[in-house]
């Protein structure tokens, strides 16, 4: 599977295209504030893409997350009780097929209650759930630490080292990086029990 990262709006957010190579069929990962460079690489690329998936109801994410999939001809995906009111309503563990390859959904709230990250076995995408050497704010409507502490360390944390991290937005040293560096580095992932991260955060 092929992971194209595409910078969008005022904010550092990424959207995402992952693309599986045989069928060219393809999946965008939150549509951010404008449509047209996703729209673009996916047509210069040839790729069909099928879904348009919401990581959290966050406006920076899913603002043109309508308009994208009407461009593309794809359907909406977001978790299920989400306000994003998706086409397809998606639960833990459920699968979204792409070629051969299917891409998981993981249910990781803490950041807000919908959050969800979206996994092929080799890439992670984490929305506002993990950064690059940060984690997601869990002082807004739908926030907790303490779900945030478990999706991270019983959720995220048990995946195979050489995942590959893909965030919500460009806040770290790098754009991705390996689970196993991130974590060694990350603050989130060093923090031993609940209350040791809750002293990190906000809510």
């Amino acid at each position: 599977m092929k992971v194209y990262q595409i910078p969008v709006g005022p904010m550092q957010n990424f959207a995402y295209l992952l693309v599986d190579e045989e069928s060219r069929e393809a999946l965008a990962i939150d549509s951010g504030w404008e449509t047209e460079p996703i729209v673009k690489l996916a047509s210069s690329e040839k790729l069909r893409v099928k879904y348009v998936c919401a990581t959290h109801g966050h406006y920076d994410h899913v603002k043109t997350m309508g308009k994208l999939a009407a461009e593309l001809g794809a359907v909406t995906v977001a978790f299920e009780g989400s306000e994003v009111n998706p086409k397809v309503k998606v639960r833990d563990a459920d699968t979204l097929r792409l070629g051969q390859n299917d891409v998981i959904v993981m249910h990781t709230p803490g950041h807000t209650e919908d959050s969800v990250c979206y996994y092929d076995g080799s890439h992670l995408f984490t929305g506002d759930t993990l950064f690059v050497d940060a984690w997601g704010r869990t002082d807004l409507p739908g926030g907790s630490s303490a779900k945030l502490y478990s999706s991270l360390h019983d959720v995220i944390l048990v995946l195979p080292e050489e995942t590959v991290i893909y965030p919500g937005h460009d806040y770290g040293e790098v754009p991705f990086r390996t689970l196993g560096e991130e974590s060694r580095k990350n603050p989130a992932f060093l923090a031993k029990t609940v209350d040791d991260f809750k002293r990190l955060t906000q809510d």
